[in-house]
């Protein structure tokens, strides 16, 4: 029987019961949980057996929640919020005792944001605590965009898919710190870098860590398909060192014309937007057709391109 459902009273009930519901949100699908159960946090680490070093996105229902949860907000961060919540932008600000720190991997920050989606608006309003909630996949494999994702990874380790249709965004939020009260990004995400500095001026980017990360999504390794996967900006000269393979292709808006190969366009008519929508719901496609390679081609550097690009970098890393 399928777990994927729009009842969100079960979920309301399954989620105060200290267990976990996949919700909707603009970005990608999370894995939630009550952020001042113990029990419910640990299960979200065990069941994407997420390391306990990486911390968890606390979502809440609106800005005036902010003061449960930190202790200061930065001007910038105001401006921030003001223009961009509800929507794809996670806020790292200093918390307040309250938050456990298992949630914050130990850390004195916490990242929260409140999400763009009409279906987990209306549960995050009707529970009286907030949700931390990472992609719903095993770590460091591909995001999930759709319920059924979610199901497939996850059938046998949870209850309920809270069914809010296909991501509209379809890749993580931006995630911003701050640093003496000046904002930083964390990761790349939906929220394009140059709609952030239109908001609050030049901004730099502290994208990646290893050790200790500030934020999700800093590691080298993530969002991967099980399939190998090459990040080229030539993708006819990659197809030639693979002669005799079964190969996937993921290119921006221009088909190679190949029939021999499995081929998907993010976007014939050239949107970063249609394309970061799509990108990992494609690569799933792509990861489920035994095929022994997959060739994804570089996007333009600018825009949400920036993004796309970062996610495919880490999706294409070599351990």
């Amino acid at each position: 029987m399928s777990i994927i459902s729009k009842d969100i009273q079960k979920a309301i009930t399954l989620l105060t019961n200290e267990k976990l519901v996949a919700i909707p949100t603009e970005t990608v699908y999370g894995l939630a949980g009550n952020i001042f159960s113990e029990k419910a946090i640990k299960s979200i680490f065990s069941t994407k057996k997420r390391p306990f070093f990486n911390p968890l996105i606390v979502h809440i229902s609106s800005v005036n929640s902010l003061n449960d949860i930190v202790i200061h907000l930065p001007e910038k961060a105001k401006l921030l919020a003001a223009a961009f919540w509800p929507g794809s932008m996670t806020l790292v600000l200093k918390k307040n005792d309250k938050i456990p720190d298992i949630i914050t991997a130990g850390k004195n920050t916490v990242a929260v944001r409140v999400p763009n989606h009409p279906v987990t608006l209306e549960l995050l309003k009707k529970l009286p605590f907030p949700l931390a909630a990472p992609s719903a996949n095993p770590f460091g494999s591909i995001s999930p965009t759709k319920p059924e994702h979610v199901e497939r990874y996850f059938k046998d380790d949870i209850e309920q898919v809270l069914d809010g249709g296909s991501c509209t965004n379809g890749i993580e939020s931006t995630i911003i710190g701050f640093e003496n009260d000046e904002p930083i990004i964390y990761r790349l995400g939906a929220l394009a870098l140059e709609d952030i500095e239109a908001v609050v001026g030049k901004i730099n980017i502290k994208n990646k860590e290893e050790i200790s990360p500030d934020a999700p999504g800093m590691l080298a390794r993530h969002y991967a398909p099980a399939t190998r996967t090459f990040l080229v900006d030539n993708v006819a000269n990659e197809v030639k060192k693979h002669s005799g393979k079964k190969i996937g292709i993921l290119v921006f808006k221009d088909s190679l014309n190949a029939p021999f190969l499995t081929e998907i366009i993010l976007s014939k008519k050239g949107s970063m937007q249609e394309s970061a929508s799509k990108l990992y719901d494609s690569l799933h496609e792509l990861d489920h057709q035994n095929l022994d390679v997959i060739i994804t081609e570089k996007f333009p550097n600018h825009g949400l391109g920036k993004s796309i690009n970062d996610r495919l970098q880490r999706a294409t890393f070599s351990l």
